[in-house]
C-alpha cells in the first residue's frame, strides 16, 4: 500500500491518495525507502493540494521529523512552490528558522537554492520561485538572510561564558579545566566573531594545576569591571580527596588581555562563583547552591563577612550559575537550574532589596530547549549584557549531540536577544538557529569581519609577534623547556610520563570546533636524532588522559613503526601498525574527521597519503563517552610526543586545521 501512495503522490493524483488514505489511515504514516515521511514526499513534489488534503484530512503528524531532523516545511521549500510554503508556514504553523541536526533551516534551503545549488534544486516545481521564497521568508522572520546570525556564535569547547562590555567592546571568559593557560578572555566588537587575546593565569606557577584530574581545574568563571580593572573570578576545582576541594580564585588586571594578578582564594564552599557591586560601592561575591552572597573587598581579595542565601532557585534542582543585574529599581538574579543535561535552564526572580524576599518570574524558564530532538541542547548557564543602543542579549552554554547521545564538540556557546515583558521580566527569544544579528553603529560594524566569513586554515604554530598562537594549550602547564619555538618551527618535548598519566606534559592541542574537519601535522625526522625504543611522536585527538586516539611514529627496537592507537579508560587499542622501510626527513600525519568517524594518514616527504587506519566511532571523545571523573570539557586536536626517561625533542613543522572537507 505504501508502494502505491508513493506513486500516486509522485504523479500528483489527488483522487488516488484520497482512495488510498480512506481505505488505509495509517498508510501515511509510511516512509519511503530513501526514508522520508510520505507527508514530506508530498511537500518536495509542490503540490499544494495534495499537501492541503494530507495537512487537513489525513492521520500525520506535522512535529515529524526525518533521520536528518527535518521536517515538513524543509521539503516543501525544495519544491520552490511559494504558495505551498506559505500555508505551510501561515497554516500549519512552520518555522522557516527550524534547524535540522546541521543546523541547515528551511530559510538556508531558501538562499541555496536561490543561489542555484544543485542538491535543492533538483526537487523544483515548473513554478519554482526561490528568491521570491528567500524574501518572503526575511519578511516573515523580520531580517534577510545577509542580516542573519547562526547558534553556536563560539563552537567547540567554550563552556560556561560570562560576558562584559565596556564601551564598544565586549569581552568574555570561559572555563578552561585543567588546560592552560587558564581561562580564555575573548573580544568581540559584533557579539558574533570572537577571539583569544589574553588567559587569566599565564604563569605556570600561579596555575595550581599539577596532579588535577581531567575535568578539575578552573570552573565557570565570570568576567567584571570596577574602576578601570578586570576582574575575574572562578572556581578552583580539587581532586575528590580530603577535606577541601573547592575554593574560589580572583584575578585582576588594567587590561582585559591581562597579564593578570597573582590570583588569590577565598575558602568558600560552592561553585560558579560572580562579582556584582552594588550602586553604594560595595562588592559581593555569589555562588551556588542556589544563590549564596557575600560581601568581599573593594579589590576581590577578601571574603567580608558569611554567606548568605538570597534564594535557592525556581526549578529547585541543581540551582547555580548565580549572577545579579540592577535594572530599574529591582535586582535581577538569573541562575541556572536542572543540570547540565536535557534539563538545563535559566531562571529569574527579583527583588526590590538585595537582601530582600526574591519573587520567581511567572515565565520561568525564561530559556530551556522544550525540543529533545532539536539540534541544540543543554541550554542553561546564561548572563545577560547590554548593547549601547540599548537593546539585550544572553550569552549561554549548549550542546550538540551526535546520534542523539555524543557532544563531541563539547559545551558550546549561544547568544540570543532578551526582550523585556510588559511587567518587567527579561525573556530569552530563544534558543534560535538563526536570529538577526545584533545592530551595530555604523563606525563599528566597519572594522569586523562581515557575517558568514569563516577562516578555513587555522595559522600555524605563533602570532605575527613570533609568540605561539592563543589558540594552543597544553594539559596542565608545559615543562619550562616544553614548548619553544624558532622561527616558524615548534619544538616539542617528549613528555616523561605516558599520555594516560595526569603527570603528562607537553602535549600541544587547539579545540576541535566542528564536526567535519582535517587537520595535519608534519614533523622533521632527523638523520642524526637517535630515536629509543618506546618513544613515539605525532598528531593526537584528545579529550583527556582517560580517552584519546594517536596517529604517529613509534620506535621500537627492531626499527620504527606507524600506528594509530586508541586509549579507553584502562585500555589501549592499536590500529594499522606497521614497519617502515624509511621514515625519510619528513612525516606528516593527518586525521579526516566526518562527525564520529575518523580517518588516519601519513606520507614520508612529498610522496602519496597512504591510509593507516580508520575507525568508525569515536565516541569516547566527549563528556559522555566514558563514566570516569569529571567530564565537561570536548574533543581538542594537536600534536605530542613521549620520551620515556630519555631526553627527546621533535621539530614539528606546521599543523593545519581545514573545515572544508
Amino acid at each position: 500500500m505504501s508502494a502505491l501512495l508513493e506513486q500516486a503522490i509522485l504523479a500528483k493524483d489527488l483522487e488516488q491518495v484520497k482512495e488510498l488514505l480512506i481505505e488505509n489511515p495509517p498508510v501515511i504514516d509510511d516512509c519511503t525507502e530513501e526514508g522520508l515521511p510520505m507527508s514530506f514526499l508530498a511537500a518536495r513534489t509542490g503540490n499544494l493540494p495534495i499537501v492541503r488534503y494530507i495537512v487537513e484530512y489525513s492521520r500525520a503528524s506535522m512535529n515529524v521529523t526525518d533521520g536528518l531532523h527535518r521536517n515538513i516545511l524543509h521539503y516543501g521549500v525544495m519544491s520552490g512552490n511559494i504558495e505551498l510554503v506559505k500555508y505551510l508556514v501561515e497554516r500549519v504553523g512552520m518555522s522557516p528558522l527550524f534547524g535540522d541536526n546541521d543546523l541547515l533551516t528551511p530559510f538556508d534551503i531558501a538562499h541555496l537554492a536561490a543561489c542555484g545549488s544543485e542538491e535543492y534544486v533538483k526537487y523544483a516545481c515548473d513554478e519554482a520561485d526561490f528568491t521570491g521564497m528567500e524574501a518572503y521568508f526575511a519578511k516573515r522572520v523580520g531580517f534577510s538572510y545577509e542580516e542573519a546570525c547562526r547558534n553556536p556564535i563560539r563552537t567547540g569547547f567554550y563552556p560556561d561564558p560570562s560576558i562584559l562590555r565596556v564601551g564598544e567592546d565586549y569581552y568574555m571568559v570561559n572555563s578552561s579545566f585543567i588546560f592552560f593557560p587558564c581561562i580564555p578572555v575573548s573580544h568581540s566588537r559584533d557579539l558574533i566573531h570572537w577571539e583569544i587575546i589574553g588567559y587569566a593565569i599565564t604563569n605556570p606557577e600561579w596555575a595550581k594545576l599539577d596532579g588535577l584530574e581531567g575535568g578539575r581545574g578552573y570552573w565557570a568563571p565570570d568576567i567584571s569591571y570596577y574602576k578601570g580593572r578586570y576582574y575575574i573570578c572562578a572556581t578552583y576545582r580539587l581532586n575528590d580527596t580530603g577535606r577541601v576541594y573547592r575554593k574560589q580564585m580572583v584575578v585582576s588586571s588594567d587590561k582585559p588581555e591581562g597579564p593578570y594578578s597573582k590570583p588569590v582564594f577565598l575558602d568558600e564552599d560552592g561553585i560558579d562563583p560572580s562579582i556584582f557591586t552594588d550602586d553604594d560601592g560595595r562588592r559581593y561575591m555569589l555562588l551556588n547552591r542556589g544563590a549564596r552572597i557575600f560581601e568581599i573587598s573593594e579589590n576581590a581579595d577578601r571574603q567580608i563577612g558569611e554567606a548568605r542565601l538570597l534564594f535557592y532557585g525556581d526549578y529547585k534542582r541543581a540551582p547555580e550559575g548565580p549572577h545579579l543585574l540592577k535594572k530599574d529599581g529591582y535586582y535581577y538574579l538569573f541562575e541556572a537550574e536542572g543540570g547540565t543535561g536535557l534539563g538545563h535552564r535559566i531562571t529569574v526572580s527579583r527583588s526590590k532589596e538585595l537582601f530582600g524576599e526574591y519573587e520567581p518570574c511567572p515565565y520561568n524558564p525564561i530559556l530551556r530547549q522544550m525540543d529533545e530532538t532539536a539540534p541544540i541542547q543543554r541550554c542553561g548557564h546564561g548572563k545577560p549584557v547590554q548593547t549601547p543602543d540599548g537593546n539585550w542579549y544572553m550569552v549561554y552554554l549548549c550542546g550538540r549531540k551526535l546520534e542523539g547521545e555524543y557532544s563531541i564538540l563539547g559545551r558550546e556557546t549561544a547568544l540570543d536577544p532578551i526582550v523585556w515583558s510588559a511587567d518587567g521580566w527579561p525573556l530569552v527569544q530563544g534558543p534560535s538557529v538563526l536570529q538577526k544579528r545584533p545592530v551595530l553603529p555604523k563606525e563599528t560594524a566597519n572594522r569586523i569581519l562581515p557575517h558568514g566569513d569563516r577562516v578555513d586554515t587555522r595559522p600555524d604554530f605563533c602570532r605575527e609577534d613570533g609568540r605561539l598562537s592563543l589558540e594552543w594549550m597544553t594539559p596542565r602547564p608545559p615543562e619550562p623547556d616544553g614548548i619553544r619555538l624558532e622561527g616558524t618551527a615548534l619544538f616539542l618535548k617528549g613528555s616523561r610520563l605516558p599520555l594516560s598519566d595526569v603527570g603528562a606534559r607537553n602535549i600541544l592541542l587547539r579545540r576541535q570546533e566542528h564536526f567535519n574537519f582535517a587537520a595535519a601535522a608534519a614533523m622533521e625526522v632527523s638523520k642524526d636524532q637517535k630515536w629509543l625504543a618506546g618513544q613515539e611522536a605525532g598528531l593526537i585527538c584528545y579529550y583527556d588522559e582517560n580517552t584519546w586516539v594517536s596517529c604517529g611514529l613509534l620506535c621500537e627496537k627492531d626499527g620504527m613503526y606507524l600506528q594509530v592507537k586508541e586509549h579507553v579508560g584502562e585500555q589501549d587499542e592499536v590500529h594499522g601498525k606497521r614497519r617502515l622501510a624509511d621514515v625519510g626527513a619528513r612525516m606528516e600525519f593527518a586525521v579526516k574527521t566526518e562527525k564520529i568517524r575518523r580517518a588516519f594518514y601519513c606520507r614520508v616527504d612529498d610522496g602519496d597519503w597512504e591510509n593507516v587506519a580508520e575507525i568508525e566511532r569515536v565516541y569516547y571523545l566527549c563528556d559522555e563517552g566514558l563514566k570516569k571523573g569529571k567530564r565537561f570539557t570536548g574533543a581538542m586536536v594537536g600534536m605530542f610526543a613521549y620520551g620515556g626517561e630519555a631526553d627527546f625533542t621533535v621539530k614539528f613543522l606546521n599543523f593545519i586545521y581545514k573545515t572544508n572537507i
